[in-house]
């Protein structure tokens, strides 16, 4: 960040507040994936805000803006925003401390507490907000998610061409998400995305909601970067999220536990192979670092997704066989 953007940025948080440059502190406070970057604010009576370098050139921070407004009007744990200019690319908000939920991961009951937590969120988020304003999450996207994974993990990181399989799973994959009820989804749900401020849930980086399959938010959420769950784990998280879903309308009978259970599998697969390639995709193009060395960890959410849908045990097969001594090698190659 050029010194005359962070100069920029602490005169727009300073004239916010009525005050002068020298009686305010700003400092770094977290990065991201993307080109945002986040300052702590200081006050002079100490009071904290968080102030949002959104680039106008990279990041679009309407988006951000405005469901953060409706989401904040509609009783949802999110930061408030204080103030925003777009042109700038400036935002300030709530400071919602320095506690995202996998660093409460201490022991298993606090694991387990946490996630229920978060599947009770994701029902708030649900219930309360309507889907219809957000962009679809159609076969068109999601197929352009899925194909992340042979343009940028396999070709291009790989050196690899798809099997014979992709094809048929690929479809499958749309086909049992568009079979979902459509809700508002964070697209996002990832524990690192969930601060826990007095002892409540705040959902951060939802600038990228949708209006899309049920199921989603629910596996950002359990076949996400922090933790595998066993098989019995994974399914006792679903069927609870299920049972609360058909009490409170949201599945209908026709979305029975297996049914629900089976898309929950596949829409797994579907964001573990868009990751897949997105990390590479941030390696190669973006020159991030850090993210090559989390694809063994999503190759074991790939499996177990899988394992879940045995008619497409071929492409399971060449994951198991092809995909991973593959990856590994690569990954030795370059002591990641």
């Amino acid at each position: 960040m050029s010194s005359s953007r962070i100069n920029a940025l602490t005169t727009w948080a300073a004239h916010q507040h009525g005050l002068g440059v020298d009686a305010i502190a700003i400092a770094p406070a977290g990065g991201d994936a993307s080109f945002r970057r986040y300052f702590r604010l200081t006050l002079p009576d100490g009071t904290t805000r968080v102030v949002m370098d959104a680039p106008p050139q990279q990041e679009d921070s309407q988006p951000f803006v405005t469901i953060a407004r409706r989401w904040h009007g509609a009783g949802l744990p999110v930061p408030q925003v204080h103030a925003a200019d777009l042109e700038q690319g400036f935002l300030l908000l709530d400071d919602l401390g320095s506690m995202p939920m996998q660093q409460l991961f201490t022991d298993d009951a606090a694991v387990r507490g946490y996630h229920n937590q978060a599947l009770t969120l994701i029902a708030d988020l649900q219930n309360r907000v309507s889907p219809t304003s957000l962009p679809a999450y159609d076969a068109t996207l999601l197929g352009r998610e899925l194909d992340l994974f042979p343009t940028w993990c396999l070709n291009a990181w790989l050196g690899l061409s798809a099997p014979d399989s992709w094809t048929a799973l690929r479809a499958e994959l749309i086909d049992q998400a568009l079979d979902q009820p459509v809700v508002c989804v964070h697209r996002d749900f990832d524990a690192m995305n969930l601060m826990v401020h007095h002892q409540q849930l705040f959902m951060i980086d939802f600038q990228d909601a949708v209006a899309g399959p049920i199921s989603y938010d629910v596996i950002s959420l359990l076949r996400g970067r922090y933790r595998r769950f066993s098989d019995e784990q994974f399914a006792a998280f679903v069927a609870a999220f299920h049972h609360a879903a058909r009490r409170d309308g949201r599945l209908s009978p026709r979305h029975d536990a297996a049914t629900f259970l089976q898309q929950c599998q596949a829409m797994a697969a579907q964001r573990t192979l868009k990751v897949l390639g997105i990390f590479c995709r941030l390696t190669l193009r973006d020159q991030k670092t850090g993210y090559l060395a989390r694809l063994p960890h999503f190759l074991d959410h790939l499996d177990d997704s899988l394992a879940g849908l045995p008619a497409h045990g071929d492409f399971a097969r060449w994951a198991r066989d092809t995909l991973r001594p593959a990856v590994m090698a690569r990954l030795n190659e370059a002591e990641v």
